[in-house]
């Protein structure tokens, strides 16, 4: 297996602080500020939770500061059983990390005297909110995630063809906005052409989106600028895809024909953002269908998807055919 990888245009590291957050989803989430409101524009930079239990009870080893720390039902039973003196002492050690964003308190309980005076002590943001801890933590962590996803332009066009979304690259002209064109009068889909916007979600998956600006338009060299959704319908559009398959064009010579794989034996990942992406490589020649051939490798990908490697099984059936002759 081969790996390359992508040219990408990377955004700076993106963050919320904690005002923005409550500005964004204070009313959504019930969310309210009762202590250590001096610094609300620290900045939240992951979107994965904290409950720090053992952190409270004094086990600081691997404590995530960097994360939202949520007080839920089980940590807020252990303080009001546990000693307050050792409580603070355990808040102070806690808190003294200084890119704690901020504290949570859930399930609508008022928080404890100890929290609140290590909170302010520390200038950290204790927020109150009466969800439940699960589904509070469930709708967090997606807002979270689309607000803070890794996120990167590429110079390609995104299709969804049979339900597998397929980025399209190749150099400037090599002809990728007219094979997406023939795509869609196949009855596929456009997601953006020219510059695709690219996150990394939760579980290393790519979504692939356009910028709002361009959404749903094509240039096509010799014809200009084409609405995709007036030409060819609403069905013709969608707003955003995973991205599950690469295909490289790259316009050829005859003579550079023997360069490409023949068997499919070969598998060949793109990486974006850290993702590895099934990739092809596709020689741009004269009189070769290109919409077809995508559709036909979208439709492979699937059965590889699910397991079923056609070259591999050829091969191997070949090698026990060999093998009993």
């Amino acid at each position: 297996m081969t790996e390359q990888k992508t040219e990408t245009r990377k955004k700076d590291v993106k963050y919320l602080t904690v005002k923005e957050l409550l500005k964004s989803r204070g009313k959504i989430l019930g969310l309210k500020a009762v202590a250590g409101t001096r610094d609300m524009n620290r900045r939240i930079t992951v979107s994965e939770i904290n409950r720090p239990g053992l952190a409270i009870a004094g086990h600081m080893e691997q404590f995530r500061a960097e994360r939202i720390q949520i007080i839920g039902q089980g940590e807020y039973a252990y303080c009001i059983k546990e000693d307050p003196r050792k409580v603070i002492s355990n808040l102070n050690k806690m808190f003294s990390a200084p890119e704690i964003p901020c504290v949570i308190v859930t399930g609508g309980v008022k928080p404890l005297p100890a929290l609140k005076q290590a909170c302010a002590k520390a200038g950290i943001p204790l927020l109150v909110t009466s969800f439940d801890t699960s589904m509070f933590i469930r709708e967090l962590t997606i807002f979270l995630d689309d607000q803070l996803a890794a996120i990167a332009y590429l110079h390609g066009v995104l299709v969804n063809i049979y339900g597998l979304g397929v980025l399209i690259q190749g150099d400037s002209g090599v002809g990728k906005s007219e094979c997406a064109l023939e795509l869609l009068k196949r009855g596929h889909i456009l997601i953006a052409d020219d510059v695709v916007e690219v996150k990394r979600r939760i579980g290393y998956i790519l979504v692939g989106n356009s910028p709002r600006n361009i959404k749903h338009y094509m240039e096509v060299r010799g014809l200009g600028i084409i609405d995709v959704e007036l030409l060819f319908g609403v069905g013709s559009i969608m707003d955003q895809s995973l991205i599950e398959m690469h295909v490289k064009l790259e316009a050829v010579t005859s003579v550079s024909l023997g360069n490409y794989d023949r068997t499919g034996l070969a598998s060949v990942e793109e990486t974006i953002l850290d993702v590895p992406v099934p990739s092809l490589r596709l020689p741009v020649t004269p009189g070769r269908n290109l919409a077809v051939l995508i559709e036909v490798a979208a439709l492979n990908q699937r059965l590889k998807n699910q397991g079923y490697f056609v070259a591999k099984k050829l091969n191997e059936s070949l090698i026990r055919d060999m093998g009993k002759k």
